[in-house]
């Protein structure tokens, strides 16, 4: 299973690689956003095909960012990577904060999925030029703001801020808690303590950092970070007692650090009123989606139980609790499953109970994780074919093993036949696949009987049978 790394300050110059070109245009694809709420999106990060990938896990749940590529990067590896990490971990895959120019691909991927699309974590993403300039009557008020605020502020002056600014920085953190409108607001106070983290990084490479001053005195800040033609601003900072200084802040960092930026991204408003009114006032060009993609696959969507299925000589139906003891002892046959190619033993994770395999396989079907057929002789369970590791693509793959009292009969070929074609006609999958250990002759003649070989490795001998 691919391995990831938690995100670390120490991390931020690999991140920035392929961050510092991303042209998604997103703040979740930046460093600063990675730090800052790291204690919320937990993101763990790997280097694979060439991309970065992102790992969130957010009140429990796995969330991927869409992978972002760097020089030759092969994003349609990088999401096959995602796909199997979570068929490796049990866990539908989920692609969130998904870039428009992206959301089509995505589409094109997954026959089944589910989309959403939240306003509330919409990005506000503005021309650089109308920040900079606040040309056009739609920013009157804005000039206004700013031509009030250098009047009664003359000496008033734009720099920016380097780690050398340390003492003054936080002297204004000081005074703007001494004036904090939402002191009793749990949410805007941790906020605000992750924002003053984040500024002791000002003057880190990746970062761009500036502020207002009145004489000595900082009275408002910001920092923000380039990412392809898009400066995503992380923080913006102002002591209200200064009437009109947070759009003069706007105008002179876009002026100061915007350069040939197209785009200025100032996050979402996190469902926040006052923030909402205040970015709309800015005239946002616009409001950037982000989409979130949960694939479903064709056994969520198309089986609600296991069928009975019947072939000349076999029952295949849903393990009932009367199959727990032959079932357990089919599964517990450690020399009949030494080419089974999965430790049932371990994958519980704990003790062996009387109900414990029985439990995993009616778990697995409710999760829409697996599909496990008993195989009926005359009413006695003597194997069982699993259809399962759905891509959510169209596609799964389809184990069968026989007690060995039962073996060289053809069972597993009738049965493995039967449930390949429900798969393929009922289920309505567009392949359905199989492999082998290369040592295991007797499967590689049952499986060479009903399904074409694409393939081997070291290890495997591999099948499909398309629809």
């Amino acid at each position: 299973m691919q391995t990831f790394k938690p995100v670390t300050k120490q991390d931020a110059p690999k991140l920035r690689r392929y961050y510092q070109n991303c042209s998604y245009g997103l703040c979740e694809y930046s460093v600063g956003t990675k730090l800052m709420w790291r204690r919320t999106l937990h993101p763990a990060w790997a280097e694979i095909a060439g991309c970065l990938v992102i790992r969130n896990t957010i009140d429990g749940q796995t969330a991927f960012d869409y992978p972002v590529p760097g020089p030759g990067g092969d994003e349609d590896a990088a999401l096959t990577a995602i796909e199997s990490y979570c068929l490796e971990a049990g866990v539908c895959p989920v692609i969130s904060v998904v870039p428009e120019c992206k959301a089509a691909k995505l589409l094109a991927r997954y026959p089944y999925v589910r989309v959403s699309s939240i306003r509330t974590w919409r990005d506000y993403v503005y021309y650089r030029e109308d920040l900079q300039f606040f040309t056009g009557r739609r920013y009157s008020g804005q000039r206004n703001h700013i031509k009030k605020f250098h009047t009664q502020w003359p000496e008033a002056f734009f720099r920016p801020l380097t780690a050398a600014d340390r003492d003054v920085i936080e002297r204004f953190w000081a005074d703007y808690e001494a004036e904090f409108p939402k002191g009793d607001n749990a949410k805007a106070r941790d906020e605000l303590a992750l924002a003053q983290k984040m500024l002791r990084m000002a003057g880190k490479s990746f970062f761009l950092a500036g502020g207002m001053f009145d004489g000595e005195r900082l009275i408002a800040l910001s920092l923000a970070e380039r990412c392809g033609d898009t400066l995503i601003i992380h923080i913006e900072k102002a002591l209200y007692s200064y009437t009109g200084v947070y759009p003069a802040l706007v105008q002179e960092f876009a002026g100061a650090f915007g350069g040939d930026c197209q785009w200025i991204n100032r996050e979402d408003d996190a469902a926040d009123r006052g923030l909402r009114t205040s970015k709309l006032q800015y005239g946002p060009a616009k409001l950037a989606p982000k989409y979130r993609f949960e694939p479903q696959n064709e056994l969520l969507c198309h089986v609600k139980a296991i069928p009975e299925l019947k072939t000349e000589r076999l029952t295949l139906s849903a393990l009932t609790e009367a199959d727990i003891p032959a079932y357990n002892a089919l599964v517990l046959d450690r020399e009949r499953n030494r080419w089974w190619g999965y430790d049932d033993v371990a994958g519980l994770g704990g003790p062996v109970e009387e109900r414990s395999f029985f439990d995993v396989a009616r778990r697995d079907f409710a999760n829409g994780l697996a599909a496990n057929f008993a195989i009926r002789l005359e009413g006695r369970l003597i194997g069982e074919a699993v259809l399962y590791r759905f891509d959510y693509q169209g596609g799964a793959e389809l184990g069968c093993r026989i007690d060995s009292a039962y073996d060289g009969h053809g069972y597993g070929a009738e049965a493995f036949a039967a449930v390949a074609n429900w798969g393929l006609y009922k289920v309505q999958l567009n392949r359905v696949v199989a492999k082998c250990y290369k040592e295991n002759q007797a499967s590689f003649k049952m499986l060479s009987s009903c399904m074409r070989r694409n393939g081997e490795d070291e290890t495997f001998f591999y099948f499909e049978k398309p629809v």
